[in-house]
């Protein structure tokens, strides 16, 4: 794999072509950004900037004040190679919250070759209906600590579309929930993406997390995609290099959430 070369499709296939995660969604170019809205109930944000010859602060006033007739919370997501370098400190500057970086990796799926076989006394369930959708929206609120109801909501209208943009698969011991993801395929792409996996404290390290990845893979491959990307924590990470990915750059959310007044707050 040509990591500058992929990077360079990635960032022209899913950062300047973004897709909403509802229907009725939409993007807008403006200003040396995208953005991509999605409604209260999805993720909103900019998805790509280009402003090393602009007036930064005037760029992300102007994104603050559009987000904020739209959702009271959403993301810039930044990417190492932006520009300008000091975009961060001016998010920052603005009102932004910078939370954890995630590497950008990338696996060409047809240079890796991952055993879906998931652990003995473990089996994984395709997402095809709303008690399967609970079981995964329970799953993310174990392991990550937050409401997922909002995503919920986002895969039950997934999952009632043909053809369904995403696929989902919970882990189970029994009939207890242990581990669960998704795989989002983005059409007219040569990318899917991975979302979400996430495990149960008593059950990592035992290849539930892999067999999850690999189960993912397999799909993405059967509908005819080429690579495969994810966002990932530390913890994963090494994981998934191991599994043959390869990290292209870091990635971090900056989320900026309107005051209860209503009233945007810009840098002076």
């Amino acid at each position: 794999m040509d990591p500058r070369g992929v990077l360079a499709a990635y960032d022209e296939q899913i950062r300047r072509r973004p897709t909403p995660d509802l229907p009725g969604g939409w993007v807008e170019r403006d200003h040396g950004v995208i953005r991509c809205i999605s409604g209260p109930d999805a993720w909103n944000g900019v998805t790509w900037s280009g402003l090393e010859d602009a007036d930064v602060d005037a760029v992300i006033a102007t994104q603050i004040e559009r987000f904020g007739e739209i959702a009271n919370c959403w993301e810039w997501k930044h990417y190492s190679y932006d520009q300008p370098p000091e975009l961060p400190d001016r998010l920052m500057a603005a009102g932004f919250v910078r939370r954890e970086a995630e590497a950008l990796l990338v696996a060409d799926l047809a240079e890796i070759t991952l055993d879906p076989s998931p652990p003995a006394d473990v089996q994984l369930r395709a997402v095809v209906d709303a008690s399967g959708v609970d079981a995964l929206v329970s799953v993310h609120e174990e392991v990550f600590g937050e409401d997922h109801s909002a995503l919920g909501r986002v895969l039950r209208d997934a999952l009632g579309r043909r053809p369904a943009p995403l696929a989902a698969v919970v882990a189970v011991a029994g009939d207890t929930p242990i581990a669960a993801g998704r795989v989002e395929f983005h059409v007219g792409t040569e990318f899917a993406s991975l979302w979400g996996g996430g495990t149960v404290a008593a059950w990592r390290g035992r290849g539930v997390f892999r067999s999850l990845v690999a189960h993912r893979a397999g799909l993405a491959a059967a509908r005819g995609f080429r690579y495969l990307q994810v966002d990932a924590l530390p913890p994963s990470c090494p994981i998934l290099k191991r599994l043959g990915f390869v990290e292209l750059a870091t990635t971090t959310p900056f989320e900026y959430a309107t005051p209860s007044d209503g009233v945007p707050r810009t840098a002076s």
